[in-house]
């Protein structure tokens, strides 16, 4: 077998006596999507924030490629290929949606000015923003500002992509859209790990999905068996067994 993008073993994390994370393993392949499903406060963020660099673990480790992922803070981390997006978007407000993806690819993605202006203007196209180029970030609707995310998040040019709810808010062509993206961002053999809601964009995409639930995994595998899991139903649908 081939050794995976993405391997998480026992990932443990507190805030206090709060217990967010408790021993959650998996693993992700390259080239593969893998949804992360649970209620609200089940550990998703936290766990996207371990894989991130923007917290630490207390508990367990992280292998990225082959390597042991330990204290290396995010911009490292993202130099090495991990790119993510979050809930609520970050952008520069005071640059251009155009400046905004020219820092991620040049400081991000460690790219020269000349390749970095051909491949945003590339990203601005693929996520509907090449309208917006030059219009400030902070200026942009909530859909936009989501594009944005995502579209900052692949000028880094990430070999794993950690995508968090955006998808949320969407009308169903949105949705329709958005699921065409990733799918064209997977068949560049990037690798997708996507925290949703939005349970039938999930399912359109992913190869496989993983469920949390108070901060333990309930639940992983293939999308159709996990969703036919009694806890899964009676936790994340409110379906009794």
């Amino acid at each position: 077998m081939p050794t995976p993008l993405l391997a998480a073993h026992g990932l443990s994390k507190s805030f206090g006596a709060v217990r967010v994370l408790h021993e959650v393993s998996f693993e992700v392949r390259t080239g593969e999507v893998l949804g992360v499903l649970g209620p609200n406060g089940a550990g998703k963020t936290t766990l996207f924030n371990l894989i991130s660099g923007d917290l630490s673990p207390q508990g367990g480790e992280l292998q990225f490629a082959g390597e042991r992922l330990k204290g290396e803070p995010p911009f490292r981390r993202c130099r090495r290929g991990i790119g993510r997006t979050y809930q609520v978007p970050r952008p520069y407000g005071g640059m251009t949606a155009f400046e905004n993806l020219l820092v991620a690819a040049m400081f991000g993605g460690q790219q020269s000015e000349r390749a970095a202006n051909a491949r945003c203007a590339a990203i601005l196209e693929d996520c509907g923003l090449a309208g917006r180029a030059n219009q400030l970030a902070g200026g942009l609707t909530l859909l936009d500002r989501k594009r944005l995310e995502l579209a900052r998040a692949l000028a880094s040019g990430p070999k794993l992509l950690l995508l968090d709810e955006i998808a949320g808010g969407l009308t169903d062509e949105e949705s329709r859209e958005l699921v065409e993206l990733v799918r064209r961002i997977r068949e560049r053999q990037v690798t997708v790990i996507w925290i949703e809601h939005v349970l039938n964009a999930l399912m359109a995409v992913a190869d496989r999905l993983l469920v949390l639930n108070f901060g333990e995994k309930i639940a992983e595998g293939l999308p159709q068996a996990v969703m036919a899991d009694p806890d899964v139903q009676r936790i994340y649908m409110g379906i009794e067994a």
